[in-house]
């Protein structure tokens, strides 16, 4: 199947699934390729046939974006080196979630969560610890009865009881001896970090020298400035005082290129709820499908959040009533 084709289909899914879908990044380079928002839940979706061309770079950007936009970060793909992803298994590439496109049709449109994934050693589930304990103690065995069951240490029965994961092999052998359910699914929206022992959230890299002027007049303006490398957008700039406001920047001159950028970032910026600016030498127009054009002039005029908030809301609203 074609990368394109591939995804068409993701999209299609994530459609049938309820979500509302941005029109996808077909810009380089790009972190990811679509966002998709259904209710409070958010995901930004890189799509691929092999989920080790996903970088660490990538990774990195993804996991940042998730952070400043509120979303989670997701691949989804369809093999691993030379092996077809696993049905129902959540893997991990830089600390982000990696799902085969089935496994992604069960959680979104079906709703059932996958519950193992793979961690270095193998595949693991995740132990109800509480349920465990409870279980075990209703049959009025110790620790080290249900350790000789199992063949593992009183210690390793503790672990499961505290939370630590289980092999594929543990967990049946569990369910089996109790004849009841006693793993949880793996919350991929939510709590796939609590699963995988991801690092923190990489830093912000540094701002391209090019874009150092508007940095610093955002900066100057009360915006929290992050910029990214890999994204149709040059930074996420937040609002020191109103943090519910985020705004996707870009910045270069006004040309085809520029303006089919513009038109991708008012798409993302209508799914995750954000206004969208590209600042650029000189324009003939204020807007492009609800993202704001200002020229670099007139951002050095701008001497706060809320003249540059009033222009970009404004200017939007203009083209949206036009």
């Amino acid at each position: 199947m074609s990368r394109s084709a591939l995804v068409g289909n993701v999209t299609a899914m994530l459609e049938d699934a309820g979500f509302t879908v941005s029109d996808r990044c077909a810009i380089r380079p790009k972190s990811f390729d679509v966002a998709a928002r259904r209710g409070d839940d958010l995901v930004l979706v890189k799509i691929l046939g092999n989920i080790d061309a996903f970088n660490e770079a990538t990774g990195h950007e993804m996991r940042r974006l998730g952070t400043y936009l509120q979303a989670t970060p997701l691949v989804i793909g369809l093999r691993s080196r030379d092996e077809d992803l696993k049905p129902d298994v959540v893997y991990f590439r830089h600390g982000v979630p990696s799902l085969s496109p089935d496994t992604a049709y069960n959680l979104f449109v079906e709703g059932i969560p996958p519950l193992i994934y793979a961690a270095p050693g193998g595949l693991y589930v995740n132990i109800d610890g509480d349920l465990l304990a409870d279980e075990r103690e209703q049959r009025d065995w110790s620790l080290g009865q249900l350790a000789s069951e199992l063949g593992v240490s009183r210690r390793t029965v503790s672990k499961y009881e505290d939370g630590m994961n289980a092999s594929i092999e543990v967990a049946m052998a569990l369910e089996e001896l109790f004849d009841a359910p006693l793993t949880s699914p793996v919350d991929v929206i939510d709590g796939a970090e609590d699963v995988h022992d991801a690092d923190p959230t990489p830093d912000d890299p540094e701002a391209d020298p090019d874009d150092e002027e508007i940095v610093t007049v955002l900066t100057r303006a009360g915006f929290r400035v992050h910029p990214t490398l890999r994204s149709p957008f040059k930074a996420v700039s937040e609002d020191e005082d109103e943090k519910d406001d985020v705004v996707l920047t870009g910045h270069s001159q006004f040309t085809k290129a520029a303006e089919k950028r513009a038109r991708i970032m008012s798409s993302i910026g209508h799914v995750t709820r954000t206004r969208s600016v590209y600042f650029v030498d000189r324009a003939k127009r204020e807007s492009v499908d609800g993202t704001a054009l200002v020229e670099r002039e007139e951002l050095t005029e701008l001497h706060d959040a809320d003249e540059l908030r009033k222009v970009i809301r404004e200017r939007a609203e203009r083209e949206e009533a036009a």
